[in-house]
């Protein structure tokens, strides 16, 4: 499998000029578009008439044939064929979440619901209408749940459980074999994988439908950079209990009676029952492109996950070992001991982490955000929407974050340290995607050094990290000398060992 690695610098200068003077390190949060995907978009728009789907006319049948197209070409795309499933357009992962759901919830009987830990927020709501339900703490609790056999397992309860394939707060991977098992173990238990964060640059392979998730959801913004645009994919075999869904939109429905009797016949097919209203069918026709354009560029995902990879284990590494003069480590990495930045089955290219100062104290994560701000870095800060992940990494139980919560503290703000010794209340978060480069991670480095190990500004122009210790250059154009400056560092090192300022003869 040849890497394009070596052509990244080409593509950027070609399809993302937009990254001019910029370092975008938030790919977990959104990928970038390239610029010919865009061309391709807006060429196909103003050749083509596009009609709603709903009609008979020229351009709605276009419409609808580029649909089921896309359709074919997303499924064959993660190896899943159309005898054993489907696939419904959605908003983005969340609303495919909340599709099953609903399905969930309108089952007379209630459910039973059961969550990983690193769950994004989205997932965690589902609980809100379970009967009853459970957080697993750990993997070895949900494998224990998996082999374990009770009465209370095998009642007639519906169960649904759902986990991420790759955790959006530190990128570590969960086994994705656990769906396979949970089918072969627990009756009457379905399983619901989020793949949102780890579709950005894994590769996911539902050729067996045996051991593939009954639910998946996905956002396509996060492997193409655009469109906006999400999927469930349904496992057929599964997809009965989604037929518990009360609700139902235009175009769901084969007929409505509305007037003295309430009845309605829903259409047979998973996609046509599901996907209420009109498609964005606009955005669908934008996948297909942007699947064209990714193929182009990058190849496979699995060579996305190589390079991308890659160069998370040196961010990794190069954070890892960063050190103040007296020896104290600079950032805390919050990396789960099951995960190596060395196995992409087992860890996503994100880093996780927060900063020390010299004598152990912390520097709040919004801090960190704003001073990468100034510089053009591009980070995610805070609790990421991953609630579990956080409080246990950051060591939160419910009765702190409530405490914190009744001090005024919400998510997305500013309250970096709170509680008994000035604990962080999130973290910061840096993600590799496909068009990063080591330039990417250079840059990012450089700054945690200047800014922190040296008490500097960044730098404007960057250089290997190999030259930085040896050659250190002027943080400001206003800057005098390169004696002035090795002074002043000299100073924040004096300061860092010894809690006093040097003050020369």
């Amino acid at each position: 499998m040849r890497s394009y690695s070596s052509k990244i610098e080409g593509i950027r200068q070609r399809e993302y000029g937009y990254l001019n003077g910029v370092t975008y390190l938030d790919h977990a949060g959104c990928t970038l578009y390239p610029t010919t995907l865009m061309h391709k978009f807006a060429q196909d728009l103003s050749s083509n008439l596009f009609g709603n789907p709903h009609s008979a006319s020229p351009s709605s049948m276009l419409s609808s044939d580029r649909v089921e197209t896309v359709r074919s070409r997303v499924l064959k795309f993660f190896n899943a064929s159309p005898e054993h499933f489907d696939l419904v357009f959605v908003a983005n992962a969340t609303a495919g979440i909340k599709m099953v759901m609903d399905a969930f919830r309108d089952i007379e009987d209630g459910y039973w619901y059961g969550y990983h830990r690193d769950s994004h927020t989205s997932l965690v709501g589902v609980r809100e209408h379970s009967k009853a339900s459970r957080c697993f703490a750990t993997d070895d609790q949900v494998e224990d749940w998996i082999a374990s056999t009770s009465t209370a397992e095998e009642d007639s309860t519906m169960k649904l459980f759902a986990y991420p394939a790759q955790s959006n707060m530190n990128g570590r991977r969960s086994p994705l074999k656990w769906c396979g098992q949970v089918r072969k173990n627990k009756p009457n238990t379905y399983t619901l994988l989020d793949a949102a964060a780890y579709l950005t640059t894994g590769s996911l392979d539902l050729s067996n439908p045996q051991d593939a998730p009954d639910f998946t959801c996905m956002s396509f913004y996060k492997i193409f950079g655009f469109p906006d645009l999400g999927a469930l994919i349904v496992r057929k075999s599964s997809a009965d209990i989604l037929t518990k869904r009360k609700y139902f939109g235009g175009g769901t429905v084969k007929m409505v009676l509305s007037i003295d009797t309430a009845w309605h016949s829903k259409r047979q097919e998973v996609h046509e029952s599901l996907e209420d209203g009109t498609l964005p069918f606009h955005n669908i026709v934008a996948l297909g492109h942007a699947m064209d354009v990714y193929a182009e560029l990058y190849g496979t995902p699995k060579q996305v996950s190589a390079h991308a990879s890659g160069l998370a284990k040196v961010a990794y590494e190069r954070l890892l070992n960063l050190r103040y003069s007296n020896g104290a480590p600079v950032c805390e990495i919050y990396k789960d001991e099951r995960a190596s930045y060395n196995d992409s089955t087992t860890q996503g290219p994100t880093v996780a982490f927060n900063i020390r100062q010299p004598d152990g104290s912390w520097v709040g994560k919004s801090k960190v955000e704003e001073a990468a701000i100034k510089n053009n870095i591009h980070i995610r800060s805070g609790g990421v929407c991953n609630p579990g992940g956080v409080a246990s990494f950051l060591q939160w139980d419910s009765v702190g974050m409530k405490k914190n919560f009744d001090a005024g503290m919400t998510c997305g703000d500013k309250n970096d340290l709170m509680g008994p010794g000035g604990k962080p209340t999130g973290i910061v978060r840096i993600s590799l995607g496909a068009m990063s480069s080591m330039g990417d991670v250079e840059k990012f480095v450089h700054f945690v050094e200047q800014t922190y190990v040296y008490g500097g500004e960044m730098i404007g122009n960057i250089q290997p990290i190999a030259k930085l210790k040896s050659e250190m250059q002027p943080l400001t154009s206003d800057v005098p000398s390169r004696v002035e400056e090795k002074r002043r560092m000299l100073k924040n090192i004096f300061r860092n060992m010894t809690g006093r300022n040097y003050v020369s003869a």
